[in-house]
């Protein structure tokens, strides 16, 4: 460890505003393609901590904290957007035909309650079901019935028996659904929810933005907070990033299950997904990090997974790229975190603001071959050539 790294400090996360923040979040809607108000509510947030914030013109945040020196700059991102449903198409029973937002399975979205996002602003109360719904109807053709998208229907909670119904009620082709989060905190920590994919991550950056702004900490490079609005649906970071980043630490959630090693408390660092194996050294640093400060950490690596940190890299970014998790189970169904995992990435999130850069060369779009790191396991990673 570099001896600058002294000076990183392990910073007290407000647990009380950590979860606040997180229940305020859950309860506003946010499919993708339709962020505009959790946007404006972590835009305002931010701005009361005194982190300065951009948008784009879509509504993705760029805010930062201001460093020692602006370049080589880093980024830390989490997404606002979540999964979410679209009406399709009408029935002439006076029911919806659905069609899903993000990547989520049919099974999950049986007996989901939703509202359907009109037009003008008004909200419609709905349950999503199988075709098949009623055992006393079709007996044991509700357990055969095939998990998909299509045998699924919207059930509208309003006097609608045919299109013409659907239609006086204002409901169009193309409205969004928000499906209902249902959060609910244990008193032994547990946090079962829709949705904390991804807002329990934002919950985290913001507990950390607010412990380094109260400890007067200024970190040594500038640090740009980076929320995107289009994660779901593959494409987040690759519209909020500009050319300066050197380095980008993805927030998102792990999966603990049955051949993974995350857990529901402490940070799982990713070393790779799907789309391939993360930044070498920048990994590497936020494991020793993490072994310096005693965060609680574990490794994993993912088969049927991708993150903002993909689409940075497919946009042609030239950036080093790291994933941390905070752990969930049934992720994109009926999820579950703990607390402890979300305090653990905080205060993770609060000590990687501070450190120096990985590498200071890295201000460099093109370098010469020498002071290039290697992979030698031996050689410290926070190199100043």
């Amino acid at each position: 460890m570099n001896k600058k790294e002294n000076f990183v400090k392990r910073l007290p996360i407000d647990n009380d505003y950590l979860r606040e923040h997180l229940l305020k979040m859950l309860d506003i809607a946010s499919p993708t393609g339709f962020t505009d108000e959790i946007t404006t509510y972590v835009g305002r947030e931010l701005q009361r901590l005194g982190v300065h914030v951009e948008l784009t013109r879509r509504g993705a945040i760029r805010a930062t904290i201001p460093g020692d020196v602006s370049s080589p700059d880093r980024a830390v991102v989490v997404h606002l957007d979540t999964i979410g449903a679209m009406v399709r198409a009408f029935k002439d029973n006076g029911r919806l035909e659905v069609t899903p937002i993000g990547t989520w399975s049919a099974r999950f979205a049986e007996g989901a309650r939703c509202s359907i996002l009109l037009d003008d602003g008004r909200r419609l109360r709905g349950t999503i079901l199988p075709l098949k719904a009623s055992g006393h109807t079709f007996n044991e053709e509700v357990d055969t019935q095939a998990t998909s998208w299509d045998n699924l229907e919207l059930r509208v909670d309003e006097f609608a028996y045919n299109e013409a119904d659907l239609r006086k009620l204002g409901v169009q082709i193309g409205n969004f659904l928000s499906i209902d989060p249902n959060p609910e905190i244990s008193d032994s920590g547990f946090i079962n929810s829709r949705h904390l994919d991804d807002k329990a991550g934002v919950a985290a950056l913001l507990a950390a933005t607010k412990a380094i702004v109260e400890a007067g900490v200024r970190p040594p490079v500038d640090c740009h907070l980076l929320f995107t609005i289009s994660e779901e649906v593959g494409y987040g970071a690759s519209a909020v990033l500009h050319q300066d980043v050197a380095e980008m630490v993805t927030i998102d959630n792990a999966t603990p299950a049955p051949g993974q090693n995350s857990k529901e408390t402490g940070v799982t660092i990713a070393i790779k997904d799907q789309v391939g194996p993360f930044d070498f050294h920048l990994t590497r640093k936020l494991i020793e990090i993490c072994e310096d400060h005693e965060v609680r950490y574990q490794r994993d690596v993912f088969r049927y997974y991708r993150s903002d940190s993909a689409s940075a890299i497919e946009a042609g970014n030239d950036i080093r790229t790291a994933l941390l998790c905070f752990g969930v189970d049934a992720s994109h169904g009926y999820e579950r975190t703990h607390l402890h995992s979300l305090r653990s990435l905080a205060e993770l999130l609060a000590l990687y603001i501070q450190s120096e850069p990985t590498f200071l060369r890295d201000r460099e779009e093109l370098a010469p071959l020498e002071g290039f790191p290697e992979h030698s396991l031996e050689q410290e990673h926070i190199g100043l050539g």
